[in-house]
């Protein structure tokens, strides 16, 4: 089994994206965060987020139980479980994921091979601008702060396997498919285990 790495600036598509893939036969599971902040609204524990206290979340980290985290501000942690990976590929699925692009290179090295990072870029910052003001969900100083954000997201991509433009939504739903059935065709690499050894 495999990982499917996604990353984006806000505003790219790549949620519309990711929920276009988990409505394929493709066998992919999403693979769902830890997070300490409190759940909002009608959030569940293990479906939008693992909920954990920030104790928890840094009793975790001490014990080497996430694949990559970071701290966002202080005492909100967002992070990815090995624990939620393995169960994902246990079950005879791939696991996709959507993080944001430290997180998702961090994630990429530990698999190496065996996992697909994908960057969603949008055709461009007033594009992205246009988006963002037309979704009617942030103050003009918000969406400012995700330009800005999306600048710095945006210097990442050549880190990245491959580079879908979201300049037509089926175009790059169509591209991000063939893309996906090309890797999965492959070759699966053996997976390292955190000792350096290779599991078959």
């Amino acid at each position: 089994m495999k990982i499917i790495i996604f990353s984006a600036p806000s505003g790219s598509g790549k949620s519309t994206i990711i929920n276009y893939l988990l409505s394929q036969d493709l066998g992919l599971a999403f693979s769902v965060s830890a997070t300490s902040r409190p759940p909002r609204g009608a959030e569940q524990n293990g479906v939008e987020y693992y909920f954990l206290s920030p104790d928890e979340f840094r009793a975790k980290i001490a014990n080497d139980e996430f694949l990559e985290y970071e701290e966002v501000y202080k005492d909100r942690y967002y992070g990815t479980l090995k624990s939620e990976v393995e169960r994902i590929l246990d079950s005879g699925h791939h696991a996709i994921f959507d993080l944001d692009v430290v997180g998702g290179i961090n994630i990429k090295k530990y698999y190496g091979d065996r996992a697909l990072a994908v960057f969603i870029q949008p055709p461009g910052i007033e594009e992205l601008r246009k988006r963002l003001h037309f979704r009617q969900t942030d103050s003009a100083e918000v969406i400012e702060s995700r330009i800005a954000k999306a600048e710095f997201e945006l210097g990442f991509a050549p880190q990245f396997d491959v580079v879908i433009v979201n300049d037509d939504l089926h175009k790059a739903q169509a591209e991000t498919l063939a893309v996906l059935q090309s890797f999965f065709n492959s070759p699966t690499p053996s997976l390292p285990t955190r000792e350096g050894e290779m599991l078959p």
